[in-house]
């Protein structure tokens, strides 16, 4: 296992990073990437920015924001939080194993006593308060998985920063996003710091995965991804892109995630359909939104055109009927 850390807190940068660590240097998977940026929200790949975030108390307070390659729900960072990554080659079969990664997590906690405890999906716990929001990506046999590290983070300026869609907080009986958040500190051992946490991480992460070496940027490497984080994260089209002209906006919770529906219909034909959500794909989204624009709105001219393809193959666990439901409701 090669490890390696960025010094840098500019958020652009760090994604950057991370997606050339998995694209462009194979030769060091598997890979352990621990990082921190400065005040920031990270919204998943399929969500609506606009629709995630509060947009002035944004502006007010300098918060970055940025996008992700992966799905997901939108998590907010500041130095209080620390965020940690695997890469991994030759991981085969489709849908989304979060324990695997969270494991090492939960062990370093109840090594230092904390009864932290995976929630089943991508969040990790303790007394039902989440403190680590996880998601993953995959790209042909390779595997990225991040997650988020609530320590001392502002969990305020978090709850301010952050907009939950109503039909989210409704469908979970939600009244405040604050009362079921935690930060690790509050748990572990008074006068345990961030450093001293990251090293117990460190060595439980290199018991379950093997002996580890570290590994510094090379000049060449940091001029890629000084590319890259101007080619994409830096730039607005990436982390906002422009809304859809649209008159039909449906949208439904299923096991999971939240999805939202964004239709242009015009003559009572599907002229450009957008789907957000905080769910995980397999494949890009956009390709089975293709499939049904120039259909006319109609459930048999729809169903045939889903018919073609396996949905399951975008999202585990997709079926038509499921479909259908969220853009005829």
């Amino acid at each position: 296992m090669i490890l390696v850390r960025s010094d840098c807190q500019d958020p652009y940068y760090n994604l950057a990073l991370e997606e050339y660590l998995f694209f462009q240097r194979t030769d060091l998977h598997p890979l352990f990437f621990l990082w921190q940026n400065s005040p920031t929200i990270v919204v998943g790949r399929n969500q609506n920015t606009l629709a995630e975030i509060n947009r002035s108390f944004v502006e007010e307070k300098s918060i970055n924001v940025v996008r992700r390659l992966s799905g997901g729900g939108a998590v907010y960072h500041d130095l209080g939080n620390l965020n940690f990554t695997f890469i991994l080659q030759g991981v085969a079969g489709k849908g989304f194993d979060f324990a695997r990664y969270t494991r090492p997590v939960i062990k370093t906690l109840r090594k230092l006593g904390v009864q932290a405890e995976d929630n089943g999906r991508n969040d990790i716990t303790i007394d039902g308060k989440k403190f680590s929001g996880n998601a993953q990506y995959r790209h042909q046999d390779r595997l990225l998985h991040h997650g988020t590290l609530l320590f001392n983070t502002s969990l305020e300026d978090m709850v301010q920063a952050l907009t939950p869609g109503q039909a989210k907080l409704e469908s979970k009986g939600i009244a405040s996003v604050r009362s079921r958040v935690t930060n690790l500190i509050e748990h572990l051992p008074v006068g345990t710091t961030l450093a001293d946490f990251q090293r117990e991480l460190i060595k439980n992460v290199l018991e379950e995965y093997g002996a580890g070496q570290h590994y510094f940027l090379s000049a060449e490497d940091e001029v890629q991804v000084e590319k890259l984080s101007a080619k994409r994260y830096r730039t607005w089209e990436w982390n906002y892109a422009q809304s859809p002209a649209c008159n039909l906006i449906r949208s439904r919770a299923f096991p999971w995630g939240q999805m939202e529906v964004h239709m242009d219909i015009q003559n009572g034909i599907i002229q450009q359909c957008f789907v957000y959500g905080d769910f995980f794909t397999d494949r890009d989204i956009k390709e089975l939104c293709a499939l049904i624009e120039g259909s006319p709105y109609m459930d048999e001219e729809i169903r045939k055109r889903l018919q073609t393809v396996d949905l399951n193959t975008f999202i585990p666990g997709l079926t038509v009927d499921h479909w259908l439901e969220l853009i005829l409701s």
